[in-house]
């Protein structure tokens, strides 16, 4: 119960500084997808690096998933129980949550707190947008914690993949790929941003699902 308690305490935190430094640097920033630009390079950066840190810092207690995409497909994959499925999402939510509070503390909520927005107005598009960036990543985190071997790097492959599909879907839609870390800071910018916000919940969940299919193909004959 104790261990349980502190997988899922450490997925509460990282998915908060995630949110807190990331989703802030982003709403600091003034990140706009309209233009390549330094905000654009920087807000990239600080996903990578924020998931880079907490994959080191949690990692040996958690897995670091902070992001309920990953859970899903360690669920499919048979990484992890049911059980911890549940525990590891709430605290997930739990934790952007919380890291959205702390950012209206520090940030206007008219600063959009790193908040995602759709693409053109169009769900279905952002919901393409948001599958194939979400399979992408969840697909290299599989990979990347695929053998103990790889422990020492995985981290720093899995920070350098999700700067990669920020660098590309900022462009879009700002890059969600984590249910979590879109649904805490729409719930306080409010407005457009919440009014579509449960694109950026269930695409990633498609994608990670997905992602996991095709990777448990994919290694089948080396099982």
């Amino acid at each position: 119960m104790k261990a349980s308690i502190q997988k899922y305490l450490a997925e509460f935190l990282g998915t908060l500084v995630l949110v807190f430094c990331a989703c802030g640097t982003a709403a600091a920033v003034s990140c706009s997808g309209a233009s390549a630009n330094a905000a654009y390079l920087v807000t990239a950066l600080s996903f990578g690096l924020a998931v880079t840190a907490m994959a080191y810092s949690v990692g040996n207690i958690s897995g670091c998933h902070i992001n309920p995409a990953v859970s899903l497909a360690m669920l499919i994959n048979g990484k992890m129980s049911l059980t911890d499925f549940a525990g590891y999402v709430v605290a997930q939510f739990l934790g952007g949550i919380a890291g959205g509070a702390l950012l209206l503390t520090v940030l206007d909520a008219n600063t959009g707190l790193g908040s995602n927005a759709l693409y053109h107005e169009n769900a279905v598009i952002s919901i393409v947008i948001e599958v194939i960036l979400t399979f992408v990543f969840v697909f290299t985190v599989l990979g990347a914690t695929s053998k103990a071997e790889h422990s020492s790097v995985a981290g720093l492959a899995i920070g350098l993949s999700l700067t990669m599909v920020h660098l590309i879907g900022i462009h879009f839609t700002g890059t969600s790929v984590n249910p979590a870390r879109s649904l805490g800071p729409a719930i306080f910018a409010g407005g457009p941003a919440l009014s579509c916000v449960w694109v950026f919940i269930i695409a990633p969940f498609i994608g990670g699902a997905l992602a996991a299919v095709v990777y448990r193909f994919l290694t089948s004959n080396n099982k």
